[in-house]
């Protein structure tokens, strides 16, 4: 698997466990053998030879098949849940020139303007033969978009490499098989979903993706959980913090894995003796996770959260001072990743600042997130460098709010700040100076849903005069109304 591609790792599978079941769905399974034939049809009614394809569709076998089928084709693919807001989706697509988007029909009006392929008019038998990109694993395989401090989303590239090097990781912690289900629950913009679906498929196991209004309700969850015998579930903590709150969870189940956020030992009290639970760490830039750390008979930090724990394989975490230095043990760094799991950076190369040379060549990732190393040798992660902040388990850069804030009709000017709740929850507030007298929250937050993702909108709006200003001329921070909000568990 180390150099190989993503879909030549899945070959391998077809070939030794063509019968196994790759995909279950409601009322609908499909082996390693019939997913792949899946596979090739979709990629036969491409309808050009593209280097990047988008994904915008809702989640079941036709999803999945549609992601290897243009691995398989040798281009990568961008992913956007239907949901996301059409200006959102339309920059992403504009940005990583997608020569078309894999879709439904109900979402066509949503996609206007671009090329489109329903699932629905895939032909049985493919009619066209493309000839393929030369793909190598150095080859990009996805592109994700993280919130940008530009005020736009930054387009993450990651190699077919870097999949198959935390795939490896991945497996060298919890050895997955052919008698593992994983759930398949996070939304595809996100790199859980790439845990998700590649840790599972490029080790045999079965990959189980329940209907969306399973999603929606943890006892429907559990239950789809139990009828499908899954055995691993990686999420964000806030799934494990409803698990946690049940009287019982389902047997079947053998790992939980947090990620996406800091994991309090308050999510997961009643869980540790249930099952085993990891909590992970790892920014889209580096593939995923690169730090794991497992929480059974470990006890919590100070603040009530867990440590983020160890590299995970053949990959280095450094803890290095603003010029570079590594900083002496047990005081606080810059959390900066070597390895397999570094990205080949964002689409926008005047973004790719925090991606550096050491001095013996090797590239880092400069995270932006402090850390400290623990007496024993885990990594304890404190909190932000900058600005950016983990809401609903995904990031999210004030300034990108702010900006398309300001550029509402409504907003003269205007200043969005992060704060915490008494859980230590990130929440957003607004601070605006009105353009006129008859400021209508809800057509702001209208005008807001076009651009950004509800997780984004700030949670509280507070009108202004003015905004106050330090003596360099910048908003002055800590002269502006704090808005408290009870914590939420």
């Amino acid at each position: 698997m180390k150099n190989s591609t993503v879909y030549e790792c899945f070959e391998e599978i077809v070939t030794n466990s063509p019968g196994q079941t790759a995909v279950i769905q409601q009322n609908c399974s499909l082996t390693y053998s019939q997913l792949d034939r899946r596979i090739d049809i979709i990629a036969g009614n491409f309808p050009s030879q593209e280097k990047c394809i988008g994904i915008v569709a809702d989640h079941g076998a036709d999803f999945i098949a549609s992601i290897f089928a243009v691995l398989k084709t040798g281009a990568c693919y961008v992913p956007a849940e239907p949901g996301f807001p059409e200006e959102r989706i339309r920059f992403m697509m504009k940005e990583s020139n997608a020569g078309f988007i894999i879709t439904q029909k109900k979402y066509r009006e949503k996609l206007k303007g671009f090329q489109l392929l329903f699932l629905e008019e895939i032909n049985e038998k493919p009619q066209i033969q493309h000839e393929h990109y030369s793909l190598t694993p150095k080859s990009p395989a996805y592109i994700l978009y993280t919130s940008g401090s530009t005020g736009v989303p930054k387009g993450v590239c990651v190699t077919n490499a870097n999949i198959c090097h935390y795939v490896l990781a991945f497996c060298n912690e919890f050895n997955p098989t052919a008698k593992d289900t994983m759930l398949q629950y996070s939304v595809c913009s996100f790199d859980i979903f790439v845990e998700e679906v590649f840790t599972t498929l490029l080790s045999g196991a079965t990959l189980a993706i329940p209907e969306a209004r399973s999603r929606e309700n943890i006892d429907c969850l559990m239950e789809f959980v139990t009828e499908n015998n899954v055995t691993i579930i990686s999420g964000f903590p806030y799934l494990l913090m409803e698990m946690n709150n049940l009287e019982n969870i389902p047997s079947c189940l053998r790992l939980l894995i947090s990620g996406g956020d800091v994991l309090r030992e308050s999510y997961v009290n009643n869980l540790l003796n249930q099952v085993t639970v990891y909590n992970t760490y790892g920014p889209s830039e580096a593939t995923v996770c690169c730090t794991y750390f497992c929480c059974n008979n470990q006890q919590a930090l100070e603040d009530g959260t867990y440590p983020i724990g160890k590299a995970v394989l053949k990959t280095k975490i450094e803890l290095l001072d603003d010029d570079g230095k590594p900083v002496p043990l047990g005081t606080v760094g810059e959390i900066c990743i070597l390895g397999g799991g570094v990205s080949d950076g964002y689409l926008d190369r005047s973004e790719n600042k925090m991606f550096v040379t050491g001095e013996d060549g090797e590239k880092i990732y400069r995270s932006g997130d402090l850390g400290c190393f623990l007496p024993n040798g885990n990594l304890a992660f404190l909190r932000r460098k900058d600005s950016q902040v983990m809401i609903m388990g995904k990031r999210v850069e004030p300034k990108e709010v702010e900006n398309v804030l300001c550029d509402c009709d409504e907003v003269q000017t205007a200043v969005v700040c992060p704060f915490t709740d008494e859980h230590g929850l990130s929440y957003l507030t607004a601070y605006v100076v009105a353009n006129k007298t008859d400021f209508v929250l809800s057509e702001v937050k209208k005008k807001l849903s076009h651009y950004l993702t509800p997780f984004m909108i700030p949670e509280f709006f507070v009108i202004m005069d003015h905004i106050p200003l330090t003596p360099n001329g910048k908003p002055d921070i800590k002269n502006l109304p704090t808005v408290l909000k009870e914590g939420g568990c």
